[in-house]
């Protein structure tokens, strides 16, 4: 099935217009996604629009839109007054400018669009627009119209086509300022800098989409279909990672390629014996807690004297004394 165009119009550039249709570049729908089902029946989860107040539903008919003013009180706003605030560029695309692509920051851009010529005709005009876009070196900034509201678009070329970067407004955009400037100063020395960068260049190489793997999309349609085969499913373990203090020893064993050394950290428990963890702030044990079976044994018998004990009982100063 052929996908479905967002929105259809005309590519203006001055006097040069030809018919086009925009499609998403991008798609989602091949995920795994969920329904939401009631547990005790199986049954999907229907939503009804209902009156906030008075609790009963509401047609479509009746429903329209509403500005908030204040708590319970809104503007009402319909169609007819929407409609007659249309822009001019509603079904255009209309090139205002021409500039670097370099100058659009990445935080702009929303989502890229394919625009294609529409129909057997317009492709002359469709090619002329092209290559004037491709031989500027620039991207062509247009305004186009979706869901009701104005966008900016930048158009570039690619290929034999076009390519489209919805972009966000200025007021869109927040200031970095406002995250960054808690971030404390801190210097680096030239020798983790170095290390760094061996890091860097160990793992450097080409951007190939096709190798990122979608682990968790992976790991749902492998539970999907253990579901369905109906094997139980284990619960995966959870990987914990040791706290490096060392910087600079984590560095060297990320050169190395393997894990940073954690003899900073808590050292493994030896072979056959529990580790102790200990939260700060709290008291250790001076005496260990008893089980069960400790607990039975030593109500059968009681518990010996040491044997230091037993001899300093029978040693002559401890005669003379009890003497």
């Amino acid at each position: 099935m052929a996908p479905r165009a967002n929105w259809k119009g005309f590519l203006r550039l001055s006097l040069v217009t030809c018919p086009v249709a925009l499609y998403p570049a991008t798609s989602e729908s091949e995920k795994v996604s969920f329904n939401q089902i009631n547990r005790r029946t199986g049954h999907r989860i229907k939503y009804q629009k209902v009156d906030a107040e008075t609790g009963e539903e509401v047609d479509n008919d009746d429903i329209v839109k509403g500005y908030k003013i204040d708590t319970d009180t809104y503007l009402e706003v319909t169609k007819d007054e929407l409609d007659n605030i249309a822009l001019e560029s509603t079904h255009t695309i209309d090139i205002d400018r021409f500039v670097p692509r370099a100058e659009i920051d990445d935080l702009y851009i929303v989502r890229p669009y394919y625009l294609v010529p529409d129909g057997k005709v317009g492709h002359d005009a469709y090619a002329v627009i092209r290559d004037t876009i491709k031989a500027t070196g620039k991207v062509a900034l247009a305004r186009v119209v979706l869901t009701n509201r104005e966008h900016v678009i930048a158009l570039e070329a690619r290929d034999n086509g076009l390519v489209g970067l919805l972009l966000r407004y200025a007021y869109e955009v927040r200031e970095a300022s406002d995250y960054f400037d808690g971030i404390k100063d801190v210097k680096i020395t030239k020798d983790m800098l170095d290390l760094a960068r061996h890091i860097v260049e160990q793992k450097s190489g080409g951007f190939e989409p096709a190798a990122f793997e979608d682990h968790y999309e992976a790991a749902l349609l492998d539970l999907i279909e253990q579901k369905k085969a109906g094997h139980p499913v284990t619960k995966a373990k959870v990987k914990t990672e040791g706290n490096v203090i060392n910087l600079m020893d984590a560095l060297r064993q990320s050169l190395k390629g393997g894990k940073a050394d954690r003899k900073e950290t808590t050292a493994p428990p030896a072979r056959g014996k529990r580790s102790r963890k200990r939260v700060e702030g709290q008291r250790e044990m001076l005496f260990p807690i008893e089980g069960k079976k400790a607990a039975k044994e030593s109500k059968r018998e009681p518990a010996k004297r040491p044997a230091k004990a037993r001899a300093a009982k029978k040693s002559p100063a401890a005669k003379r004394k009890a003497g």
